[in-house]
């Protein structure tokens, strides 16, 4: 659905580590640090070199979690292949097709999608790698990020360790309350909140059943630390209203977002999708007038005061 959120999605592409600029007075270490800026910025973090600086690296330097981090790109890209593959679905992991659908000689209609597949042993090499970098840094909520996001793409439409992955991190926030460090950005409550319901959208974007009951899931592991918060209300509701067809239970949800907040347009328009499905007339008109009023864009309030007076005159 495409105006279900309101949050967009900031961290789900796969990172290239950036390591800390280097100082005038080098020493050995930022050396290496240097040079591996110099050749993955250049080649890609997998490029020609990278491996041998990489090996050097740790021998002289086996704690450093710059290394370690360095080390993790460079065994996931180097474990991912891109292949372009015939599936009998619109979409493939929220994307859309990149060539034509074509009919098969058994008649079934399919279209090619951009996929990628993993080495399992380099994937669990770079997996030891970014582990490490955690042990180094706890507090660092980037390098958390890039193991769920590496692992997101591994798993692809069954997201099971990465589901169990965010529980653990979302159990830690809030029995230890760390002090999390992210690059450029202060993370406060409501940005680690963010940070989260990205991942809910993630999951609902890949649209698999598998990821839909991994969405519901972590919208309701929110819903805990958060029992009246309208983004993981709305997500259940969106839940039962696009992966399950149940309107009626979807409106529940939707509605009790909108009894504290009247304004929340994901609850509003969704509302109005539901009554549209039903072809429930009278319904529609109960929504209606609260687009005319919190609409968007005067486009929005403008096309639902216009299609309120076509209900109202029956036609």
């Amino acid at each position: 659905m495409k105006n279900m959120m309101n949050k967009k999605l900031m961290i789900l592409a796969a990172a290239v580590i950036i390591l800390p600029a280097v100082s005038l007075a080098q020493t050995t270490r930022e050396e290496f640090v240097a040079r591996y800026n110099t050749l993955s910025s250049r080649l890609g973090p997998a490029g020609v070199g990278i491996e041998t600086l990489i090996n050097r690296w740790e021998a002289a330097f086996p704690d450093d979690p710059d290394m370690t981090a360095a080390k993790y790109s460079y065994y996931f890209y180097k474990s991912s292949t891109v292949k372009i593959i015939p599936l009998a679905k619109e979409r493939y992991l929220g994307r859309e097709p990149v060539l034509p659908p074509y009919v098969d000689s058994l008649g079934v209609k399919r279209a090619w999608f951009e996929d990628t597949e993993y080495d399992d042993s380099l994937f669990a090499i770079a997996n030891s790698a970014i582990d490490r970098a955690i042990n180094y840094h706890p507090e660092r909520l980037d390098l958390r990020f890039v193991k769920l996001n590496g692992l997101l793409n591994y798993e692809k439409e069954s997201p099971d360790m990465t589901l169990a992955l965010l529980r653990q991190l979302v159990d830690e926030n809030y029995k230890s309350s760390p002090k999390w460090e992210y690059p450029g950005m202060e993370v406060t409550p409501e940005v680690f909140k963010t940070f989260m319901q990205d991942y809910c959208y993630a999951f609902y974007r890949i649209g698999s059943d598998a990821s839909a009951e991994a969405f519901k899931s972590f919208s309701e592991t929110m819903l805990e630390h958060y029992p009246s918060d309208p983004l993981f209300l709305d997500n259940i509701g969106s839940y039962y209203l696009v992966f399950k067809g149940d309107t009626k239970t979807a409106l529940k949800y939707y509605n009790k977002v909108l009894k504290k907040n009247p304004d929340d347009l994901t609850a509003i328009r969704n509302c109005i999708l539901a009554a549209r499905r039903d072809k429930n007339v009278k319904l529609e008109k109960k929504y209606l007038p609260m687009l005319v009023k919190y609409g968007e864009t005067e486009t929005d309030r403008k096309s639902a005061e216009t299609r309120l007076q076509a209900l109202s005159a029956g036609k």
